[in-house]
């Protein structure tokens, strides 16, 4: 029995005992618990004991009995009590059985049950003491937060929800830190000041009376708020181990240190989880990190078009915020939803959601969507919270189920709505062996006083901050690189002998770097590395040949799309040598000399793929760029003067990289240009009508083989070069005839370009290949 709450009411001449119960068989252990305890502490106080059924309904807990109580002196303790029945006297994370939603939930049995579980397991009934506290001390919480208008029931009402929470916490200390949720928000809501000062504000913008907006708030609150609940909390974990299950044999790789990291700065700061977004079982994944460590479930910020039959039910119930698509022209519905966020950042809850917004279909970090960090930089901002958190996650994972559909989207074909069946469609395809998923943890994005997020500046840098930090700590994987070499390769099969080669020195490359690898490849685990390579034959992904006096492996027929994807996911960590390479060529083909000249070429490259990459600042581009050729040659900068320097510097480049990096992206802007060089007409082109001409021209080029792979043909590369080409100027249609001329001119010019630059990338695959 603890003893702290019984001593700190001992000197209490009066003390209210409220007894959480849900029924008599719950009273009856309370009131045998109570005499107990003041026997066993030589407590004398007058006890007055009310009984309150709060854990009917923790979000309204009725209070009529406990007015009458208030007259009581200020001085007079509060106490409540609670019986807690425990799944399990060893383990925390037990979940619950199928039978559990037929016969109700384990942790709060209905009576029958309640008296057997006493006969037969009477060591898993626990009755807890929360921490106590006077009337006076309730008042002044109630004044502080409410104003200072005091009501009894009002009052009642504040102290039954205090009791409430007080009892959550020391059954947490049984239960674990995974069952914090938050309790009575739409009613703490509607009563702060902050939100009817909000209000106020709004109706002034608006002209709408008081009455109306809290009206329509309290509708609002009914669709946005989530009503997390041990019970559900139990179901989501158990559901999401079983969607891993399916796929990665619950094999899921913890960045420990990481995570504890941020559970510490969680309980102390507002805090923000953004994590990388590639497939649906991230959201899965995240919950079941965070339910299996022990961690408070997360509120994952989510759309409304996820909230469907069934799982939006239990989402909701286990702390899923769903929002709508669009409210921008709802004033209401925005305050209602940053003083929500709000609150849950005051009270420590845990926010989390896609960095990106939304998958990507490609594999590399997607351009952020501002929205929700906007949002809850808003929230912030305006409700004052310092020192927000925001904590960059990489998600990553050895194989995706969801690849094969994102290949056939970006070739053009339409993504199927979310719903009931399709969601059951979509956890047939995990079955199969896909290997290990791995969570990385960033450097938090720290904000003092949050800055006003009517500057988008502010938005913008701190999400290239996270993005950054994402890329940093994500692990390069054993499909990515086989992918990498193999796609750079392609059409040509490599030997097992040349794969291993080509992997081992990439591998290499990179642990001399200091960039993460996961176990398997950097501890040149074969028996892993040949397990995992099955896995991805038996996909279809890849295709050996064992006939011939030699094992080859390659790229399967149709699924360059895929290996894209995968390579995708790591080559920001080569792209700064792969541009250093094209530099070097084009210095020697146009037989120019100096350092001027190389970074000149080194920044137009970049500059091409400003729409796909997350970029350092240009001098650290640069001081990053110079550092990796230094690690050559120490001197290169001044032996650029020299005649024959830059290919010199060239061939010592190993292991070469910008033939398996920047090919798909080169031949997809050649693709963009030729079709842009085709334009004739004074008519402004639209970008989606532009993306379909991209995609038809695109597969025609394949057959000529002007370009070598399908992974260069796909709608969001075909759309990044139609925002390149606009930011060159070259997409709008002046009205001058002259200048049209000059325009169609420029177009060709471009074509002409990337034509060169492919015909370069072309010679650094000459030279890589053996």
């Amino acid at each position: 029995m603890t003893t702290q709450p019984w001593q700190r009411i001992k000197a209490s001449h009066k003390v209210i005992v409220i007894l959480d119960v849900a029924h008599s068989v719950e009273q009856q252990e309370l009131e045998r618990y109570l005499r107990a305890a003041l026997h066993e502490h030589a407590i004398e106080s007058e006890i007055h004991e009310c009984v309150l059924p709060i854990v009917r309904d923790p979000e309204n807990p009725p209070a009529e009995k406990l007015q009458p109580l208030l007259d009581l002196p200020s001085d007079t303790a509060v106490l409540p009590l609670r019986v807690v029945w425990r799944t399990s006297l060893q383990e925390k994370n037990t979940r619950p059985r199928a039978r559990d939603l037929l016969f109700g939930n384990p942790r709060r049995p209905k009576p029958s049950r309640a008296r057997r579980i006493l006969r037969q397991h009477p060591e898993r009934v626990v009755c807890v003491a929360g921490e106590p506290a006077t009337l006076a001390d309730l008042e002044a919480r109630f004044r502080q937060r409410r104003g200072d208008t005091v009501t009894t029931d009002a009052l009642a009402a504040f102290i039954a929800g205090q009791a409430g929470l007080a009892l959550d916490v020391a059954e947490r200390r049984l239960q674990g830190s995974r069952y914090k949720v938050p309790r009575r928000v739409a009613t703490n809501l509607l009563a702060s000041f902050k939100f009817r000062q909000a209000l106020e504000e709004v109706s002034q913008e608006t002209g709408r009376p008081m009455d109306d907006l809290l009206a329509e708030s309290e509708t609002i609150m009914r669709e946005l708020i989530s009503r997390p609940q041990p019970f559900w909390l139990d179901v989501m974990a158990q559901l999401n181990h079983w969607i891993i299950n399916l796929g990665y044999d619950g094999e899921v790789v913890i960045d420990q240190k990481g995570l504890e990291r941020v559970r510490q700065i969680s309980r102390e700061y507002p805090t923000a989880l953004l994590w990388t977004h590639k497939t649906h079982v991230d959201g899965f994944a995240v919950n079941s990190v965070c339910a299996d460590n022990d961690f408070p479930a997360p509120h994952i910020l989510g759309g409304v078009n996820m909230a469907f039959a069934g799982l939006g039910f239990i989402a909701r119930h286990a702390g899923a915020i769903f929002i709508r698509r669009s409210f921008q022209n709802d004033p209401l519905y925005k305050t209602v939803l940053r003083q929500y966020i709000g609150y849950l950042m005051e009270k420590r809850f845990p926010l989390s959601w896609a960095f990106e917004g939304t998958r990507s279909r490609v594999g590399k970090l997607m351009p952020p969507r501002y929205g929700l960090l906007k949002y809850v930089m808003d929230s912030a901002h305006a409700t004052g919270a310092e020192n927000l958190h925001i904590i960059p996650i990489s998600i990553s994972y050895d194989m995706i189920g969801d690849v094969k559909d994102y290949a056939v989207e970006e070739a053009g074909a339409t993504k199927r709505p979310e719903s009931l069946s399709w969601f059951i469609g979509y956890l047939r395809g995990l079955r199969q062996p896909m290997g290990k998923i791995y969570f990385d943890f960033g450097e938090p994005v720290v904000l003092e006083k949050t800055p006003s997020p009517e500057d988008p500046r502010e938005i913008q840098r701190v999400a290239f901050a996270v993005g950054v930090e994402v890329n940093r700590v994500t692990p390069i994987t054993l499909p990515s690189l086989l992918c990498m070499v193999l796609l750079g390769a392609a059409p040509r099969a490599l030997t097992a002998d040349e794969l291993r080669v080509e992997v081992n020195a990439l591998r290499d490359w990179a642990h001399d770097r200091g960039i993460t690898l996961t176990k398997n490849i950097d501890e040149q685990d074969q028996e892993q590395i040949e397990s995992l390579t099955q896995k991805m034959i038996d996909s279809g992904l890849l295709t050996r040949y064992d006939d011939g006096p030699e094992r080859v492996y390659t790229i399967a027929a149709e699924q360059h799309g895929v290996a894209s994807y995968y390579r995708n996911t790591v080559i920001h960590f080569f792209l700064n040598k792969a541009i250093a390479e094209l530099a070097l060529l084009h210095m020697e083909q146009q037989k120019v000399t100096g350092v001027d000249a190389f970074w000149g070429e080194a920044e137009r490259l970049r500059d091409y793929f400003k729409f796909e990459f997350f970029y350092a600042p240009r001098d650290e581009f640069r001081r990053d760029v110079s550092a990796e050729l230094s690690r050559y040659r120490p001197t290169w900068e001044s032996d650029l003067d020299s005649p024959g320097a830059a290919q010199e510097l060239f061939d010592g480049l190993q292991p070469r990289m910008a033939h398996g990096v920047l090919l798909p992206f080169i031949e997809a802007y050649r693709v963009v240009a030729d079709v842009l060089a085709r334009q004739t007409g004074d008519e402004p082109i639209e970008e989606k009508d532009f993306v379909q001409q991209c995609l038809a021209y695109g597969r025609q080029a394949y057959l000529q083989r002007r370009i070598s792979s399908e992974a260069s043909i796909g709608k969001l590369l075909f759309g990044n070069g139609y925002r390149l080409m606009d930011n060159l100027g070259l997409v709008a249609v002046p009205d001058a005839a002259a200048e049209r001329e000059a325009l169609g001119e420029q177009r060709l010019q471009m074509a002409q370009a990337f034509r060169q630059l492919q015909r370069r990338l072309e010679r650094v695959r000459a030279a890589a290949l053996p």
